[in-house]
């Protein structure tokens, strides 16, 4: 594949932005708008398959934009790893257009090019090479991301976009510092010409320091993490599936790539990732817990989520970084589809409190099964792909002897389990309150409840996307294979980046 279509992915949808925004000054309606934006979503998605090919037959696509030298140009390269993501982003994004046209969120005329335009962004941070362009790729999908937050306005959700814009602007603001004093170290932000500087120079590896800890709050990682659920919790059901998917697993991406390649997987510091990773799963399933609403708990548990990510780059082994990043695939699919659960509850009941809610099982079977689904995966139930994903864990977490590593898989898949038992007895399976508030009248004694009315059932168009994924987290446990090997020969080019590391600092 020539290098040169790697701009594709951040063009078109920069392109598509600005049309749309030309369209919505004409009052083109929705329809056009939502074709042009689904056309080069799903364009993207064709493209990524197709470079995912390309990289596993052992190519690694780069192109230097404006023809200039190594360590001047905009470099773009594609390997094994990050097309892989660029194909799980890009499904992403389609699957949650089609979810904000059932939501009705796109309906705003400035919903899809912002959406676009953090599209953007995500796919330019999973293909640049170099430092600084990581940083203005990474504020290119931040910028849409602080309208989309707040948009709609209301105390709560204004109150949750300031601790994000703070947040993040305050990262962004140490990882551009970070950025400046490894090149003032090393005279470069070419990830070529960094390539295990962190290992061999003290100061470098300080100064790198620095970018991975801007990096571990934008992935939220414990105790980084606060922010993150005191802010998606209070978005748009679409923006909440897109943010899970997108923001914070571009935290995780650079994280993984810049360890591999600047410090080369150094053990000497590998215990302080296992550290983070071990807490970031126990705060965050039980911060999940203790909550009461179906957004906050799903929100919590993106942040244990990423510990399990970071355990396979704290083992630092072929067999643990293929086990992160198989994690890392499903999981963005499996959380968007529990997200898109939540966020239907939300359309259509108008809360999603769990003392408000109940009986949903009888009353929206469809919507029920792709709960289950997407909840069993995340818990780990096999045969799903989150089984094969956390068994992949423990068992490179033994081969290492990191037995309390092995042992807190089980336990927080455990205590994910709980959490998930109480949002399907609260929502689903428990009683349903009728028209005043009150328990049905076949549970005597139940506590009183304030509800909404009951509503009409939910358009099947509300409940489409997260069958489709919940079916993928079938597919993706029982078929495994194909990921598995994807993600073993990912694995491969992190441990051994030496292939990467020539074809991004050639001349």
């Amino acid at each position: 594949m020539s290098g040169g279509l790697l701009v594709l992915p951040v063009l078109a949808p920069l392109a598509a932005a600005g049309l749309l925004v030309l369209l919505g000054r004409r009052g083109a309606g929705t329809r056009l708008p939502r074709l042009v934006a689904w056309l080069v979503g799903a364009g993207v998605l064709v493209f990524a398959g197709v470079l995912l090919a390309h990289t596993l037959a052992g190519e690694l696509p780069t192109v230097r934009l404006g023809g200039w030298p190594s360590g001047i140009a905009i470099t773009l390269v594609a390997d094994v790893f990050s097309a892989l993501l660029l194909a799980v982003t890009a499904l992403l994004v389609v699957v949650s257009l089609v979810f904000a046209a059932a939501t009705g969120e796109d309906e705003d005329p400035f919903f899809l090019p912002l959406v676009l335009v953090l599209a953007a962004g995500v796919n330019g941070a999973l293909l640049t090479s170099d430092l600084f362009n990581l940083f203005v790729f990474v504020e290119i999908m931040l910028l849409p991301s602080y309208v989309l937050l707040t948009a709609a306005g209301g105390g709560q959700r204004l109150a949750a976009g300031r601790l994000y814009v703070t947040v993040n602007l305050l990262a962004s603001t140490v990882l551009l510092a970070g950025i400046g004093l490894l090149y003032g170290v090393t005279g470069t932000v070419g990830l070529g010409e960094l390539a295990g500087v962190g290992s061999a120079d003290p100061a470098a590896g300080v100064a790198g320091a620095v970018v991975l800890l801007a990096l571990a709050v934008k992935a939220a990682v414990v105790p980084l993490h606060s922010w993150l659920p005191s802010t998606y919790s209070f978005t748009g059901p679409a923006v909440t599936v897109l943010f899970s998917g997108l923001l914070t697993k571009v935290g995780v991406y650079a994280l993984i790539r810049i360890y591999a390649v600047v410090y080369e997987g150094d053990r000497r510091f590998l215990w302080l990732i296992m550290t983070a990773a071990l807490v970031t799963m126990v705060v965050g399933v039980l911060g999940a817990v203790g909550e009461k609403a179906m957004r906050p708990v799903l929100t919590f548990h993106m942040v244990s989520q990423v510990g399990y990510m970071l355990l396979g780059l704290a083992l630092f082994t072929a067999a643990g970084l293929a086990a992160a990043i198989f994690f890392l695939v499903q999981y963005v699919l499996v959380k968007a589809a529990l997200l898109m659960c939540a966020g239907a509850v939300i359309v259509g009941h108008g809360t999603d409190d769990l003392d408000r809610l109940g009986g949903l099982m009888r009353r929206e079977p469809a919507l029920a099964v792709a709960f289950a689904i997407s909840a069993l995966a995340l818990v780990g139930i096999p045969p799903l792909s989150g089984f094969v994903a956390k068994l992949g864990l423990a068992t490179a977490a033994v081969a290492q002897n990191q037995y309390l590593a092995a042992a807190l898989v089980v336990v927080v898949s455990l205590l994910t389990l709980t959490s998930m038992l109480k949002l399907w007895n609260a929502v689903f399976s428990g009683p349903t309150p009728d028209d005043d508030g009150a328990p049905a009248e076949d549970t005597p004694g139940a506590p009183t409840r304030t509800a909404t009315p009951p509503r009409a059932r939910l358009r099947p168009a509300l409940t489409a996307p997260a069958l489709v994924l919940a079916g993928l987290a079938v597919a993706l446990g029982v078929w495994a294979e194909p990921l598995l090997a994807a993600s073993a020969e990912a694995a491969d080019g992190l441990v051994d980046t030496g292939a990467y590391v020539r074809a991004v600092s050639g001349p």
